[in-house]
C-alpha cells in the first residue's frame, strides 16, 4: 500500500514535503501464513527466509521434515491456526471446487486487524465481497492482489476505491525470462507425450 502511495506523493505536483511519521509494516521477522505449500509456494518460503520471517504454511499434504527445516517453515494442520497467527497470509493454491471462496467472511475475521491478505493464486479463491467488507470495516489493513475475479474487474468494482487494497493485473510471472521458462516446459511437455 505504501509503495503505490508513496510514489503518488513523490511524483504529484501538489507535494510540497514529505510526512516524517508516514511508517509502514515491517516485514523482517514478521510472521508469513502460505496457505498451499506447492513448488510455488516453497519457493516463496525460501525468499521470505531472507527477510528472517518466521514462516508457518498449511496444505493438503505435509512437506517432508527436511524440506521444512530447509525453509524454516511450521506446519499448521489446521487453517485457522494459520490465519489467527500471521501478519502476511499468502494465497498459493490452485482453484479447485475445494478452493472456491477458501477466504470468506469467517476467515477473514480469524486474521489479525493487522494484517495483510495476498493473492497470486486466482481471485475466484477469495469471496471478493466478504474481502470488500473487511477491508471497508478495518477486519484486516491491506490486501495485496494480482488476481481478481473477473479479470479485469469492472470498473465501478468497490475494490478499486479503496486506499488499502493494491492490485496488479495477474502479472505475477510476467518477466521474458518466466514466460520462455513456461514455454520450454510446454515443449518438452509436448516432446514426453509424442
Amino acid at each position: 500500500m505504501y509503495l503505490h502511495a508513496g510514489c503518488h506523493i513523490a511524483v504529484s505536483p501538489d507535494t510540497k514535503y514529505f510526512a516524517v511519521d508516514w511508517l509502514g509494516v515491517e516485514v523482517t521477522r514478521a510472521t508469513l501464513g502460505i496457505i498451499g505449500m506447492g513448488s510455488i509456494g516453497y519457493k516463496v518460503a525460501q525468499r521470505a527466509r531472507a527477510f528472517n520471517m518466521r514462516i508457518l504454511y498449511h496444505n493438503r499434504n505435509r512437506r517432508r521434515k527436511e524440506e521444512e527445516e530447509a525453509v524454516g517453515a511450521h506446519y499448521c494442520a489446521k487453517m485457522e491456526d494459520l490465519l489467527q497467527q500471521s501478519d502476511f497470509v499468502m494465497l498459493v493454491v490452485n482453484l479447485t471446487p475445494e478452493t472456491h471462496k477458501l477466504i470468506g467472511k469467517k476467515e477473514l475475521g480469524l486474521m489479525k486487524p493487522t494484517a495483510t491478505l495476498i493473492n497470486i493464486s486466482r481471485g475466484a479463491v477469495i469471496d471478493q465481497d466478504a474481502l470488500v467488507e473487511a477491508l471497508q470495516n478495518k477486519v484486516i489493513r491491506a490486501a495485496a492482489l494480482d488476481v481478481t475475479y473477473p479479470e479485469p474487474l469492472p470498473r465501478d468494482h468497490p475494490l478499486l476505491t479503496l486506499n488499502n487494497v493494491i492490485i496488479t493485473p495477474h502479472i505475477g510471472t510476467a518477466t521474458v525470462q518466466a514466460i520462455r521458462v513456461m514455454a520450454e516446459e510446454a515443449i518438452a511437455n509436448m516432446l514426453a507425450v509424442l
